[in-house]
């Protein structure tokens, strides 16, 4: 027997051990658990008896996000199907109601829901998953597009350099996001551009989020005097990429010297105050703060973390390095998901999206741990990929025969690990061409219009 076969029958023998004590179940139960529960009763709102509840609409809702058809008629087609095998009344296959079932859903419901999930998921991660037993938050932002109507123009307008017309409405999202689970615990959605649109505006949304003996993981946009105070003010720890470290060269002569490349700096707080902030609270700001850079890596880092016997180098270069784990969490979220491109024709529908994308992830995210505490490795070796297809097959599996045992989900989760790939570089660039087709550089309708008097255009050599 080769050894990635002992592996894998080590895995289910473990699995199997375990599953059989129901307590080891208590990432899967907190699914159907009284915290969840608790909080859907709270957040749903009063409603009358309909074709499509709160609760069925959103299960739908999430179904969309995690099918690769997120198309509104295949979720009525798959819901009036499976009333049938189950003998409730049929339902027409008409998108209408369900549409208008998605509007009624209060957005605070979803994003409780949401927020609420990953919260469960991060209470009840392992002290050995975390870095020396402290939560370390991912922080990061990215943008979304959505269909190009009228109301999303409004809310979310296009780049700037785009003729009107000819490009698509974008919004910028933030999440804070764990290290050790992969969870989302909030996010702030904002426009992708103008006043307070940028990441750090969309963080200080969220900052209730943070609490005392957090360590907050972000890039150089992060690195401002004010957002390090208010973190501090939290309690928490940061390790940022110094903000404009590739434009100057740090002087390591200053500040209290720790080591090669290492001190202490106080950071005098600005004079100016930022146009978001009041005098008052400027006014009350610290005036000072004490700031360690360190260069390790190639890279000229900032961190609040000032002992170098606790902290080394070393460790914070090793730690900097998982910050990486957010743009795979965004990956797994926009391209595999699909969040990538919204379908709504509104800006409240397309937020409402972005929160079941969110929650059907911490869902999936959900299963992933249950089934790397059964098998004792990390959630973060568990591919994502893997861990989505095999819930949808396994859910699809479930109508045809509802005996089907949980462990089996858990045991195939956990036989794909991700590789160890240090310092993989890909590059920036599309290899395969697109078809050639002329790009569309009017509006659509004055494109039809020309297309009925000229015909179309010839195809690209």
């Amino acid at each position: 027997m080769s050894s990635n076969n002992k592996l894998a029958c080590h895995q289910q023998q473990r699995i199997q051990k375990y599953a059989k004590n129901s307590d080891s179940y208590k990432f899967f139960n907190l699914l159907t658990g009284p915290e969840l529960l608790s909080t859907v009763e709270e957040l749903l709102p009063e409603h009358r008896e309909r074709q499509f509840p709160p609760t069925e609409t959103l299960s739908m809702f999430l179904a969309q996000a995690l099918s690769e058809d997120r198309s509104c008629q295949r979720a009525v087609n798959d819901s009036a199907i499976k009333r049938s095998i189950s003998d409730r009344p049929t339902i027409s296959t008409s998108t209408g109601g369900y549409c208008r079932a998605r509007q009624r859903l209060p957005l605070p419901m979803i994003s409780g829901l949401a927020c609420r999930s990953g919260q469960l998921i991060d209470d009840q991660v392992l002290d050995q998953w975390r870095w020396h037993g402290r939560r370390v938050r991912l922080i990061d932002g990215t943008s979304v597009s959505m269909p190009d109507t009228a109301a999303n123009q409004s809310k979310y307008p296009q780049q700037g350099g785009q003729k009107p017309g000819l490009g698509f409405p974008l919004c910028r999202v933030l999440a804070v996001i764990c290290l050790s689970s992969g969870a989302i615990l909030n996010a702030s959605i904002g426009p992708f551009s103008g006043k307070g649109s940028d990441e750090q505006s969309l963080l200080r949304n969220v900052l209730e989020t943070f609490q005392t003996g957090d360590c907050v993981l972000g890039d150089a946009f992060f690195g401002t005097y004010f957002l390090l105070a208010a973190l501090l003010d939290k309690g928490a720890d940061v390790l940022f990429e110094q903000m404009g470290a590739r434009k100057r060269v740090t002087d390591y002569r200053k500040g209290k010297r720790l080591g090669f490349k290492d001190h202490v700096i106080e950071l005098i707080k600005p004079k100016i105050k930022p146009g978001w902030m009041t005098q008052e609270e400027h006014d009350s700001e610290p005036n000072s703060l004490s700031i360690r850079e360190l260069h390790v890596g190639g890279k000229t880092l900032i961190t609040t973390m000032l002992n170098p016997k606790v902290t080394p180098s070393e460790e914070l270069k090793a730690l900097y390095k998982q910050r990486w784990q957010i743009e795979v969490d965004f990956r797994n979220i926009k391209t595999t998901m699909g969040m990538e491109t919204l379908s709504c024709h509104t800006p409240e529908m397309n937020e409402k999206e972005i929160w079941v994308y969110f929650l059907a992830y911490n869902l999936i995210r959900l299963l992933m741990a249950q089934s790397a505490l059964l098998a004792d490795i990390l959630p973060r070796q568990l591919s994502f990929k893997h861990s989505l297809q095999l819930w949808l097959s396994w859910c699809q599996q479930r109508t045809i025969d509802a005996d089907v045992s949980d462990e089996l989900l858990f045991t195939l989760m956990a036989q794909r690990r991700i590789g160890k790939r240090p310092g993989r570089i890909e590059p920036r660039a599309v290899k395969r061409r697109p078809k050639p087709m002329p790009l569309l550089m009017k509006p659509r309708e004055q494109a039809r219009e020309n297309v009925r008097k000229y015909g179309h255009q010839k195809k690209l050599k």
